[in-house]
């Protein structure tokens, strides 16, 4: 009962000031991005793949992330969840090591998600995983220790929405169904997620970016993002800001992401007010249907499948975040460690023609992507049933065409509509076909 009253009475006084601290500081009418940040920004658009975890008390259920609005489960009831979720199996270094030897660079991991459950120690409420279950350690704390280890940046998510929280008032169009009073301080929810984002900022090491999602719940809401935003780079200035909210990037966000679509796609659904800016790119989509653990969930894609949205997502100049979502026990499920493992021999093999790449020169086209870096352009052929491609028209000065993989030459012929390609006839044994063009230099 003491530990409870400290950790309030500590909380409180943490908000308090923390409101004068954000009030003591000058927000800028233009966000400038520091130094910290614009290399983080090339950093990000050449790492080109990361892992997306979402992982909560949710995977008790074995339903999704979403279950406790889907199910209309109220908030006594679901927290009886807490009592369940005891994942002794979770090793963070083997989740780290199994996104860096598919080749990717980056993990973003759900701290907090709309259920409001903090997977994180935080003084500001006991809705945590170290007050609230048997596990008693800090997953995020896990996380972060076993990145800094192996090279790989921590992004964290954290939703902006939170169907627990009393002060999430006025309510959006979800939670409707959790039992809260129709009553609540907004101004103390933002100082309570603003608590928080500066517990995650200066207690676990250097944080590569905040990946925030809910916005879109309360889109006429005063979220004051920019006050939010600005402490985030006060606290760390090369940290990452994007927001999922399905819209082009607001002041203050430092790269864009694209649910379930490439960039300019709208297959998803949740990008048709989603204009391209001129911030780094990302897409995410998830190893099967759900993002959370989901029992009954076989949807899944295959490593082609997969291959081919990372050369895609390149190809749009975007980064490709692939999510997996943990079983209760804190396994990541054997179909998915498997498939992930066959994405990184690709990646070890192919990998040059994506990492540090930007979009080629060649837009999208019917038979896949290009890619560019340095002196060269790769071209990507996916799903062609064709021998011969068309190279529309550019000013590219090519010194030579060959197969990636053997260095063989491609055959090719100049016409007045572009350069036409000939593939050898055994291209269609590849997940992934790529010719790679020589650029003669200026100088060269």
């Amino acid at each position: 009962m003491f530990g409870h009253l400290f950790k309030k009475t500590f909380a409180l006084a943490f908000i308090a000031f923390l409101g004068l601290h954000i009030m003591s500081a000058q927000q800028a009418p233009d966000y400038k991005p520091a130094d910290e940040n614009l290399k983080n920004r090339e950093w990000f658009q050449d790492a080109k793949f990361g892992l997306f975890i979402h992982w909560g008390i949710y995977s008790t259920l074995g339903v999704h992330e979403w279950v406790m609005e889907t199910q209309g489960i109220d908030i006594p009831t679901y927290e009886k969840l807490a009592a369940y979720f005891d994942p002794e199996d979770f090793n963070a270094e083997e989740v780290v090591l199994m996104a860096k030897n598919a080749g990717m660079k980056y993990i973003t991991i759900t701290s907090k998600h709309h259920d409001g459950f903090c997977m994180f120690d935080s003084k500001l409420t006991d809705w945590d995983i170290m007050d609230r279950t048997r596990y008693k350690k800090d997953v995020i704390a896990e996380m972060a220790e076993a990145c800094e280890k192996h090279g790989i940046k921590l992004f964290l998510y954290y939703s902006q929405l939170d169907w627990h929280h009393t002060d999430f008032y006025p309510r959006g169009g979800t939670g409707l169904k959790a039992g809260r009073p129709n009553e609540g301080d907004w101004s103390k929810y933002l100082e309570y997620m603003n608590g928080q984002l500066t517990e995650l900022l200066t207690n676990y090491g250097s944080i590569g970016g905040i990946w925030f999602d809910g916005w879109w719940d309360r889109k006429d809401a005063d979220w004051k993002e920019r006050e939010t935003y600005d402490l985030i780079h006060r606290l760390q200035p090369g940290t990452l800001v994007g927001s999922n909210h399905h819209q082009a990037p607001n002041p203050g966000e430092d790269f864009q992401m694209f649910e379930k679509d490439l960039p300019g796609e709208n297959k998803g659904g949740f990008s048709k007010d989603a204009k391209i800016g001129q911030l780094p790119l990302e897409t995410a989509e998830t190893m099967a249907q759900r993002w959370g653990f989901s029992l009954q969930d076989k949807g899944y894609k295959s490593v082609a499948e997969l291959i081919h949205y990372l050369v895609k997502a390149a190809g749009y100049n975007s980064n490709f975040l692939l999510n997996v979502g943990p079983m209760p026990n804190g396994k990541v499920q054997q179909e998915f460690v498997d498939t992930l493992a066959k994405v990184g021999q690709w990646t070890q093999k192919y990998g040059e023609t994506i990492y540090g790449s930007r979009q080629g020169p060649v837009l999208p086209q019917p038979w896949g992507v290009s890619t560019a870096k340095g002196n060269k352009v790769y071209l990507h052929i996916m799903d062609w049933k064709q021998r011969e491609i068309i190279v529309p028209n550019t000013d590219l000065n090519i010194k030579s065409i060959k197969a990636f993989k053997s260095s063989s030459r491609i055959e090719h012929v100049n016409t007045p509509y572009g350069v036409v390609i000939r593939l050898p006839e055994d291209f269609r044994k590849e997940i992934d076909f790529i010719v790679e063009l020589e650029i003669n230099t200026k100088n060269g």
